[in-house]
């Protein structure tokens, strides 16, 4: 385990004055987030939440994917969700790259051909947010009393802006 030693000791220093022990589970504040795995990202701390507050679902773009679906759907159901917010960022990969572009960094990497393997980049940033909130608010399971809001952070001054 020597490639991760360091995120071990990180972990048992953290585990040291762990205190959520028992923990519901809830999102206590209502919130999911649905949001890019960009490292630059600290989806609590940019909405004022805390630990407990919100859930969050990360992927590529901050997409509403199948699974994405999923997690809202059972933290509307079962973990007390009533305000969905999707966003994607400012600077992402996934909106600033073509297709053609990320399966050539990658194959290179890799040495083969990846063609084959969809990345599914986002053309238009704006539209795909308008599209992505329309599958959260349109789904059979996500009641109209949630709340859900489209949102662009900009990674450079830490702002959200509501876009619909």
């Amino acid at each position: 385990m020597g490639d991760f030693d360091d995120l071990l000791k990180a972990n048992r220093d953290y585990a040291e004055t762990f205190d959520h022990g028992g923990f519901d589970g809830k999102a206590h504040a209502g919130v999911a987030i649905v949001t890019c795995m960009d490292s630059r990202i600290d989806p609590l701390r940019m909405l004022g939440l805390d630990y407990g507050d919100a859930k969050i679902f990360r992927n590529p773009g901050g997409r509403i994917t199948e699974a994405a679906l999923e997690a809202l759907v059972l933290g509307v159901h079962l973990l007390n969700v009533d305000r969905i917010l999707v966003i994607p960022h400012t600077r992402c990969a996934m909106a600033s790259s073509t297709e053609a572009e990320i399966h050539d960094r990658i194959g290179a990497a890799v040495g083969q051909d990846i063609t084959w393997h969809a990345f599914h980049v986002i053309a238009d940033q704006k539209a795909a947010l308008a599209e992505d909130v329309r599958k959260v608010t349109s789904h059979p399971l996500i009641p109209d009393s949630v709340k859900v809001g489209g949102f662009i952070y900009d990674v450079d001054t830490g702002l959200l802006n509501p876009e619909v």
